[in-house]
């Protein structure tokens, strides 16, 4: 059987630059850790389960408000950012075109091109201006212009996200079980499968990547519960 070429085939490579994997991971593991933390944190104060249960509620409705709107404001930032450095490229290649072309070929040779051969080619992108912008974009900030992610997808996803991780460890108090030592393992086990399922898309082994998400996700309950045993009520844990 003959095999493709890769580089003959437009899906050879993921997706990398459309800004959804980050929010989407960020906000499903906030949302587990967070909620894990603040229930192992009052649950070890011997907090009575129905304010535990408060508690975490609490805890998802202004943590999934604070993703969606920390996620719109810092990936707005950012592309307005990226807008006026194009915007001042834009301006220097109007302005002094044979100097910025100049730049572009010294930054090849740099990467072992002739420098005859790099200085013909950005000499032949002058005749371009928008391609020409793109590529001096590209080698001097190290972002394609045409590819930034939208603002909206990351606040949207990092706010269904966070939801949905700071739900898991409810779970059980919802269904109507008190045991903080039973939410907790439902909560170890979110943790556990949300890494392996990132392994998804990250090509390590998903076994690593799981256990590595659950012990920094134990860690945190870990330091507040102890926080909670030292400074709460001290009653039974449920």
């Amino acid at each position: 059987m003959t095999e493709t070429p890769a580089a003959v085939r437009e899906d050879h490579h993921a997706d990398v630059s459309g800004g959804w994997l980050r929010p989407a991971v960020f906000g499903a593991m906030d949302g587990l850790v967070t909620n894990i933390a603040l229930i192992a944190g009052v649950g070890g104060g011997g907090i009575a389960p129905r304010t535990i249960v408060l508690t975490g509620v609490a805890g998802l409705v202004a943590g999934a408000i604070s993703m969606g709107l920390g996620e719109y404001t810092s990936v707005r930032s950012q592309n307005e950012q990226l807008a006026a450095e194009v915007a001042k490229e834009r301006r220097e290649l109007e302005r002094h075109p044979e100097a910025e072309a100049q730049e572009l070929a010294d930054a090849w040779v740099q990467r072992g091109l002739p420098r005859h051969l790099a200085e013909q080619v950005a000499l032949a992108l002058r005749s371009n201006p928008e391609e020409a912008l793109r590529v001096h974009v590209r080698e001097e900030l190290g972002v394609d212009p045409d590819e930034q992610p939208s603002p909206w997808t990351a606040a949207i996803l990092s706010t269904v996200c966070f939801s949905i991780g700071a739900l898991v460890p409810l779970l059980t108090y919802l269904v109507g079980f008190t045991n903080l030592w039973l939410a907790l393992g439902v909560g170890a086990l979110g943790l556990f499968v949300a890494g392996a399922l990132v392994a998804r898309f990250t090509g390590r082994p998903w076994w690593i990547s799981g256990t590595r998400q659950l012990l920094l996700g134990m860690a945190a309950a870990v330091v507040t519960y102890l926080v909670g045993r030292l400074i709460g009520l001290g009653g039974p844990l449920g």
